[in-house]
Order: C-alpha cells, then sequence, then structure tokens
C-alpha cells in the first residue's frame, strides 16, 4: 500500500498557505470542487513538486439504495486521471432518497446520512461498492462518517460493519477518528471497540478535524481547533498500526497558518516513534487483543474470520446464496426494503413528515436543522450575492423557505427556487433589494418565472406519499 504521509485538505481559500506549508507530503480535494480540465493552478503547482493530491468524493451516496450514478463515477474517475492520484475516496453514506423503488419524488440531503448496520443495508452497500471498483481506474477507499442520530434495530456495531464490508469487497478504509468521536459522544459508542473491531490492514489513510459539542450533542464541523480527544484516538489507532497517511480536515472558519501549521504538528508528535510505531515502518497490524470480539460477526457466530487476517479481494458480488439469480433478486429486495426506510427518514428530515418508528425525535430534529443550516450555507458560496443582497435576512428567510420546500436537485437550482419563491411572495420589503433579486433571477433563470415550482410539487407529493406508508 502507498505511504502518503501527512497531509491536509486543500481548499481554494487557504491554498497559498498549503503551498508554503512545511512538511505537506499530500494534499485531499473535493472531487466535486474541481474541474478536470482546468485543474487550479495551486494544485499544479503542488503536483509539479511531486505532491501527491487525492480526490475526495460527497455525493456519490454508495450506502444509498440505487446502484451508483454512472455519470458521477466517470467524473469521479476522469478527476482520479487528472491529478495522476493513487486512490479516490467516498464515504459509507446516503446523500438522496425517493424515486422509482418507493415511487415517490427525489429527494436530495445535501449532507451525509447514516446507513443502518443491517445485512440489508451491507448486501446493497457491498454490491454498491463493487460497482464503483469496476468503473474507478484506481483504488477506492471508503470513509465511516459521523451520526447525529442512530437507527432503530441494527444488527453490527461500526467496526463488525466494516470488517465485514472490506472483507466482502476487498475495499479500503478511511477512519476518521473524528467520526469516531462524534459517534461516541452522539450515540454512546466506544471508539477502542470500533478500533479492536476494524480491519486495520485496509486502512488506507486516517482523517483527523475539530469540532464542537453544544446541548450535548456533538457536531462535526470541521471548521474548530482539533480537541485532545480527537488525538487520544489517533494514538490509539497508531498504536494498533502505523497508517499510511493521516490528514488534517478543515473546511471553514481557517485560521492563520501558524494556527494549521500548530495542528499538523501536533498529528505528526501523535505519531512519533513513543508511540510504539517507528517512521517508516511497514503497514502491519499490531497483534489484537485475545479477547476482543470476532471482527464482522455478530455474537454466537461461529463461522468469524481470523483476526488480524487482511480482507480477501473478490471479483464479483458476495454470494448470499449460491444462485446468482437468487442472489440477484435477493439484493433486488434489499434495495426496495432499504429504500423505503431511508426515503422515509429523509422526508421526515426535510420535508416535514412523520418521524419512523424508532426514531428519537429529538435527536431527529437536531439533524433536521443541521441539514438545513448547511443547506443555507451551501447556497450562500454558489450564489454570494444572495447574502449580500438581503443582508441579515438572508438566513432566516432561506430556513424558512426551506422548511416548506425539500431540495429535490443541486444547490445552484436551489438557489433560483429559493430567489422565485421570494419575488411570488412580494418579498423582501424593500423595494431596492427586490429588484436587485429580480435582475439576479433574470441573469440565470430567463425572462419570467416558470408557473409552478418544481419544490411545490416534491413537497406536497412527498407528503402524499410518505405519510401512507
Amino acid at each position: 500500500m502507498r505511504r502518503l504521509g501527512t497531509g491536509i485538505g486543500w481548499r481554494p481559500e487557504i491554498a497559498d498557505a498549503v503551498e508554503r506549508m512545511p512538511g505537506v507530503d499530500w494534499v485531499e480535494v473535493v472531487a466535486e470542487n474541481v474541474c478536470p480540465g482546468r485543474l487550479p493552478e495551486s494544485l499544479q503547482r503542488l503536483r509539479a513538486r511531486g505532491v501527491t493530491v487525492v480526490p475526495h468524493g460527497v455525493s456519490l451516496g454508495l450506502g444509498g439504495a440505487e446502484p451508483p450514478d454512472g455519470g458521477r463515477l466517470a467524473g469521479l474517475a476522469e478527476r482520479a486521471e487528472a491529478l495522476g492520484s493513487p486512490l479516490v475516496t467516498e464515504h459509507i453514506a446516503f446523500v438522496r432518497g425517493g424515486g422509482p423503488l418507493t415511487a415517490s419524488p427525489r429527494l436530495e440531503a445535501g449532507h451525509l446520512l447514516p446507513v443502518p448496520r443491517t445485512r440489508d443495508a451491507l448486501d446493497v452497500l457491498c454490491a454498491n461498492v463493487h460497482a464503483a471498483q469496476a468503473a474507478l481506474p484506481v483504488p477506492l477507499a471508503v470513509e465511516n462518517i459521523a451520526a447525529l442520530l442512530a437507527w432503530p434495530a441494527e444488527e453490527m456495531t461500526e467496526g463488525q460493519f466494516l470488517y465485514e464490508l472490506a472483507d466482502r469487497t476487498g475495499v479500503r478504509l478511511l477512519i476518521d477518528v473524528a467520526n469516531l468521536h462524534t459517534n461516541h459522544v452522539n450515540r454512546g459508542e466506544d471508539p477502542a471497540k470500533a478500533l479492536a473491531e476494524l480491519p486495520v490492514e485496509a486502512i488506507a489513510y486516517v482523517h483527523v478535524a475539530g469540532g464542537f459539542e453544544r446541548d450535548g450533542v456533538w457536531h462535526d464541523s470541521h471548521a474548530h481547533p482539533v480537541p485532545q480527544p480527537v488525538l487520544d484516538i489517533l494514538t490509539d489507532l497508531a498504536s494498533r498500526v502505523r497508517p499510511p497517511g493521516v490528514l488534517l480536515e478543515r473546511d471553514e472558519n481557517f485560521p492563520e497558518p501558524a494556527e494549521l501549521e500548530r495542528e499538523m504538528a501536533a498529528i505528526r508528535t501523535t505519531l512519533e516513534p513513543d508511540h510504539g510505531i517507528p517512521r517508516g515502518a511497514p503497514v502491519e497490524a499490531a497483534p489484537r487483543a485475545a479477547d476482543a470480539p470476532s471482527p464482522g460477526t455478530p455474537p454466537q457466530a461461529a463461522d468469524a474470520p481470523t483476526p488480524g487476517t487482511p480482507p480477501r479481494a473478490t471479483d464479483g458480488p458476495p454470494a448470499v446464496g449460491g444462485d446468482p439469480e437468487a442472489d440477484a433478486d435477493s439484493v433486488a429486495s434489499a434495495r426496495q426494503r432499504l429504500a423505503l426506510a431511508q426515503t422515509a427518514l429523509l422526508s421526515a428530515l426535510v420535508a416535514g413528515t412523520p418521524v419512523p418508528e424508532g426514531f428519537d425525535r429529538v435527536r431527529l430534529g437536531v439533524q433536521a436543522r443541521a441539514l438545513a443550516g448547511k443547506r443555507a450555507d451551501v447556497v450562500a458560496k454558489v450564489a454570494p450575492e444572495l447574502p449580500v443582497i438581503l443582508g441579515a435576512g438572508y438566513r432566516p428567510s432561506f430556513l424558512a423557505y426551506a422548511h416548506m420546500h425539500p431540495m429535490g436537485g443541486g444547490y445552484r437550482r436551489d438557489a433560483l427556487e429559493f430567489v422565485d419563491s421570494l419575488l411570488r411572495s412580494g418579498r423582501p420589503a424593500d423595494a431596492a433589494a427586490r429588484r436587485a433579486l429580480r435582475e439576479w433571477w433574470l441573469d440565470r433563470s430567463g425572462p419570467a418565472p416558470r408557473p409552478r415550482r418544481r419544490t411545490d410539487r416534491l413537497s406536497h407529493a412527498a407528503r402524499r406519499v410518505l405519510t401512507r406508508r
């Protein structure tokens, strides 16, 4: 496995600082934010210096019920080739729901949502990972995500789920230690137990990031300093395996370059020889504790893989019952069950439909507000003129709009439909701001507002379909 070293997430806001920063062995870029034919000059200069660049996807939705979209996969492959990357990464998450499997409108989360740790979800995820592996020119690694809420009636721990995924597909793992900390605070999960159950030999690299706690909930913000508990989890991981790469993530609220350099130094210190793994050591796992649970196997199972055994690569989807046609039928049935469950949850989060049975209503409300807030933030980035025109009224106006209008497409369409909604209702009250909004809308959408907004149909149809389930 290729050793990457210590890196940092490349973002346009800190591009100059990253170029000047000492000791940066590699960088990671959000795949959807770069154009293969027009790479930012900063990335081109880094590549010319021999700095490895890894594209990190956020919109594929490998944990969703449907197979991964061919166009998104082709785009990810194109970026990997343009950047000369040794691998690409994505998330174990779902990001959209609805569609043909549920006979309901498509809904976009605008964020990464957790998949249930069930056999159905694992079968579908394995099939989706195999499809992605077949379409990509370089190896794929998938990341564990942070979660504000838990699915009811889960059948596996996070470590068991990841072990089986790696064992059945040969996929590499991107382990985010900040996400393990998030799940510790929000779901009561023990990071040490998760690390003990992981196939550490499959780790491609590690993410480290900051967040904040509010009202007993940890928010994985990527906009705050890395806290000591996250570094402690990295220390634990480093005692088990020397990770091929470790990367600092920061997406917003960027500090001075010196502060980023101090955080990078703290990460390097955590990986120093006094933690038992000398620099330059091969990627080998430390022996597992004798009393650790059998990785990837629920209690009482007798056929657990031997602890410490590297996951095996396979040439096709895992056998479910031995008969290819029966296996395909089994995965198809799992897709439909998963689609109904994920769409019901997503609709409750973004369209106000009833909370599915077994979910914590309070925690689901926290997640819904977080999704709406993130949606407002991203729209402000893709359409920066709107916060300028609306001033302090932008955020409350957008959150009120989002409450009644689930997102069914991308953020640029979302911005257009938000402005359309304001103009149709005669807002804002200030005539000059209203004229500026209309000019903005006309420049991007055409001579007249559409007769009926797609978000109206999405909202009403989602409520009709999902309240009947």
